[in-house]
């Protein structure tokens, strides 16, 4: 059954069935410099413990079959995400996708500042109506000087003048630098929209929930803004906390108008049905006015600059 609000969905990955159109890179893990290996987030793909246990329900829908699914849900729009683990920087089939339904899809593009492609194929993309570009830094070992570099300072000036969202994957190791350096740019391009994906990782098992004033930087720029994805709550419930507990102190540490709901569907677990009820659920200690913005408003404003 549709939800009875509408809900805005700021983060679906889509995947083609037509592997020889869109071909898979499947893009592996890489062993660190130090030996250690980056581990898979409890929740996706291949790792124990995810929404259905060790043998978790893994959907990676095609645009059609998102379609039909936001139609059954009451889903008026979404953000195509591109997947970064199995396109890399090869952007077509999110932009094709997207193309098929305009008024319901946008997407958002993987981009890497050190790839020669990457500004004319922005510059390609917003005359696509594309939404955003998507820093990935997955197999980065130093993600802040990568994004901190001339190049990648290029891309965020380019992103500004062509009016593209910057939507950050939080870094899994150096993130206090990578911070400073999201800081810094948003002090630098105030109109640039800057959003962080799964709340820039915040640990959940600290005091506060890990959301505290070692966020202060990031809580004070108008321009910044987060996602409260279901991979969140993967990683919530592993850790025996209540995903609208966590919920509650992020809309009350950076306010409704910066939190956004996004499904992580084509990489977390669970039925799009099922993702939808979770993040309703994790709503509840919300006011209505929130609950609005969370699951709608905030994400399609930010992201589409829809004004009601």
């Amino acid at each position: 059954m549709p939800q009875t609000q509408p809900i805005y969905d700021t983060h679906a990955h889509l995947v083609s069935a037509d592997g020889v159109r869109y071909p898979r890179k499947n893009i592996p893990y890489l062993q660190r410099p130090d030996g250690k290996k980056r581990v898979a987030t409890p929740g996706t793909v291949g790792a124990p413990g995810g929404m259905h246990g060790p043998d978790p329900v893994n959907e990676k829908p095609t645009a059609e079959q998102m379609s039909g699914w936001m139609d059954a849900e009451g889903v008026v729009g979404i953000a195509a995400v591109q997947k970064g683990r199995i396109y890399g920087t090869d952007n077509s089939y999110i932009m094709d996708a997207a193309d098929l339904f305009p008024g319901k899809m946008r997407a958002i593009i993987i981009v890497d500042p050190t790839e020669e492609q990457t500004l004319p194929l922005m510059r390609e993309g917003a005359k696509r109506e594309i939404i955003g570009i998507r820093f990935f830094p997955a197999n980065i070992w130093d993600v802040a000087g990568w994004l901190g570099s001339p190049e990648a300072a290029t891309v965020w000036q380019t992103a500004e003048e062509l009016d593209l969202v910057v939507d950050i994957e939080g870094p899994k190791d150096d993130w206090r630098e990578t911070m400073h350096v999201i800081e810094d740019y948003a002090d630098r391009f105030p109109r640039l929209r800057i959003v962080l994906e799964h709340l820039y990782g915040p640990v959940v098992t600290d005091p506060d929930f890990g959301i505290d004033s070692r966020y202060d930087g990031l809580a004070a720029r108008d321009n910044i803004s987060y996602k409260f994805t279901c991979l969140n709550m993967d990683v919530i419930r592993e850790q025996g906390v209540k995903p609208e507990d966590v919920l509650r102190r992020a809309v009350d540490f950076y306010g409704a108008d910066k939190i956004m709901w996004g499904s992580d569907i084509g990489t977390s677990s669970g039925t799009y049905r099922e993702m939808l009820s979770r993040a309703v659920d994790s709503t509840v200690l919300l006011t209505a006015e929130e609950r609005r913005k969370v699951l709608h408003d905030t994400g399609r404003r930010i992201l589409t600059g829809w004004t009601g």
